[in-house]
C-alpha cells in the first residue's frame, strides 16, 4: 500500500467518476493529492473525507489562471509535485461536421486538449524541482477510431494522444514521463451529460445511459462493466515507479472493445457466420 508513498498528486476532474476512484486510490497508496474540480461541494466533501491527505482546488481547466493556480496549491500546500493527472473533461460539442460551429468546436477543444497542454505547461515547473515524475492524461477509444464519440470530442483526444507522444520526446531528459489512457465505455456521469447536453430530456438521458449500462458487458470480449477503478488502476502504474521506463505511449483500457470486430471475439458471432457460409453454399449447389 505504499506505492505512492511520499507522492504529491494535482488530479483534474476529482470530484466525481474516473478522478474521484483515482483519488481514492492514490491516497490508500500513500499520495497526498490536489483534488481540482468544479464541483465544489463534492470538493470539499472529498477534502472532510481525506483530511491532511488530501486539498480540493476551485478549478475550471478551460482557464488558465485556474491551472496555473491548481499546480501552485501543489507546492504551497504539500510542498511540490510528483505526478499530473489531466483528467477533466466533458462530452463536449453533439454537433456533426455538418452542423458544427466555430464556438462549440473551439469550446470542445479548449476543455479536453488546450486544458491538457497548459496543465503540463505548469506542472513541469514544480516536478523538474523533484527530479522528474509522471504526468498522465485522459485520452479516450474514440481517439484510435471512428463512431466511438462526437466529432470534436474525438478530435480532440485524438490530439491528446499525439501531444502525448511528442511531450514524453521533450520532457523525457528531464526525468519527467508523459502517457495517456484511452478508456473504452467506463460507467460514468459523462454519457447522461452528453445526451442532456444534445436537448435530451432528463429522464430519457437517464433511461438511456441506463440500458447502455446494462448492455454493457455484451459489447466486448471481456464480459464486465468497465469501471472507474479500472481507469484507477493503470493511472496507479504509470504513476508509480514501476513504469519508470515507460514513456510516449498510449493504452486502451476498454476490456477489449478495439480488439476487432465482433465476429473475432464472440463465438455465438462465429457461429452465426459460419451457419450462413454453409447455407450460401447449399444454395448454390
Amino acid at each position: 500500500m505504499d506505492r505512492l508513498k511520499d507522492k504529491i498528486a494535482v488530479i483534474t476532474g476529482a470530484a466525481s467518476g474516473i478522478g474521484l476512484g483515482t483519488v481514492e486510490l492514490f491516497v490508500a497508496e500513500g499520495a497526498k493529492v490536489i483534488a481540482a474540480d468544479v464541483q465544489d461541494d463534492k470538493g470539499k466533501d472529498l477534502e472532510r473525507r481525506f483530511n491532511g491527505q488530501v486539498k480540493f482546488v476551485h478549478c475550471d481547466v478551460t482557464k488558465e489562471e485556474d491551472i496555473q493556480a491548481t499546480m501552485q496549491a501543489a507546492k504551497d500546500n504539500f510542498g511540490g509535485l510528483d505526478i499530473l493527472f489531466n483528467n477533466a473533461g466533458a462530452g463536449g460539442a453533439p454537433n456533426t461536421i455538418e452542423d458544427m460551429t466555430g464556438e462549440a468546436w473551439d469550446r470542445t477543444m479548449g476543455l479536453l486538449l488546450r486544458s491538457v497542454a497548459l496543465g503540463m505547461r505548469y506542472a513541469i515547473p514544480f516536478i523538474k524541482e523533484r527530479d522528474g515524475g509522471s504526468i498522465i492524461n485522459t485520452a479516450s477509444v474514440a481517439a484510435l477510431s471512428a463512431g466511438m464519440g462526437p466529432i470534436a470530442y474525438s478530435t480532440a483526444k485524438a490530439g491528446v494522444v499525439h501531444l502525448t507522444t511528442v511531450a514524453a520526446a521533450q520532457l523525457g531528459r528531464s526525468k519527467i514521463r508523459v502517457n495517456a489512457i484511452c478508456p473504452g465505455f467506463i460507467r460514468t456521469e459523462i454519457f447522461a451529460a452528453g445526451m442532456r447536453a444534445a436537448g435530451m430530456n432528463e429522464q430519457m438521458a437517464t433511461m438511456v445511459t441506463k440500458g447502455m449500462f446494462e448492455q454493457q458487458a455484451d459489447a466486448q470480449p471481456i464480459p464486465k462493466p468497465g469501471l472507474p477503478e479500472d481507469i484507477a488502476n493503470m493511472c496507479l502504474f504509470f504513476a508509480s515507479d514501476e513504469s519508470k521506463f515507460v514513456t510516449g505511449t498510449h493504452i486502451q483500457v476498454d476490456g477489449g472493445l478495439t480488439v476487432g470486430p465482433r465476429h473475432s471475439w464472440d463465438p455465438e458471432e462465429q457461429q452465426r457466420r459460419m451457419a450462413m457460409r454453409a447455407q450460401a453454399m447449399q444454395a448454390k449447389s
